[in-house]
């Protein structure tokens, strides 16, 4: 046991549900019509206003893709080590590296190699992320900035601008990736910290 109450544990289920929502990129529109369950339940279901039932988190982990146990943090038993569930989009392959919900994501990112040079497809969406390329050359685009950066570079911006990541030579790159909401930004130390 974890020492939580019941209690505890449904309510952390609401802010769960949001943050898998919000990763994913989703309304709760889209949310209600794969799962057949209203917006207002979602919606309540996230607020805390409405206790979660076996009914409704079922079809939710089909959608989001995560194992029931996921969606109320139950504990793992005697077992630490992290299975990790690749997840396609976008071509590219996520491997999440984190499993709490909320605050910051880890994900190990791979773009594979292409024949063709990827055509760039900037998308937006609220959050903040950091990156660093672990092998390869990343074409990145943010705004109206158009950067290659190679091993062992990392960058940071607000998602909320137009962004785009692919190979920059056409070859596999493998990337770092935190992800956050907006305000949460990544803080490198070196050294001692002040006194």
């Amino acid at each position: 046991m974890d020492g939580r109450t019941d209690d505890e544990v449904l309510d952390a289920v609401g802010p769960r549900l949001r943050a898998l929502r919000r990763e994913r990129g989703l309304t709760l529109a889209d949310v209600a019509a794969v799962t057949g369950v209203s917006e207002s339940t979602l919606s309540r279901l996230e607020s805390g206003q409405r206790r979660a039932t076996l009914e409704l988190l079922l079809p939710l982990s089909r959608t989001y893709d995560v194992p029931l146990d996921d969606l109320v943090g139950a504990p793992r038993a005697g077992d630490p080590r992290i299975h990790l569930k690749p997840v396609n989009r976008f071509g590219m392959t996520f491997v999440p590296l984190s499993r709490r919900p909320g605050g910051v994501h880890a994900f190990k990112m791979i773009i594979p190699a292409r024949k063709e040079p990827a055509r760039p497809t900037p998308q937006t969406h609220e959050g903040y992320e950091w990156l660093y390329v672990l092998t390869g050359r990343l074409r990145l685009l943010v705004g109206e900035r158009d950067l290659t950066l190679s091993a062992g570079e990392a960058a940071e911006f607000d998602t909320s601008l137009p962004h785009w990541l692919g190979s920059a030579d056409g070859k596999a790159v493998e990337l770092l990736v935190l992800f956050g909401l907006q305000g949460v930004r990544a803080h490198l130390r070196t050294g001692r910290d002040p006194e």
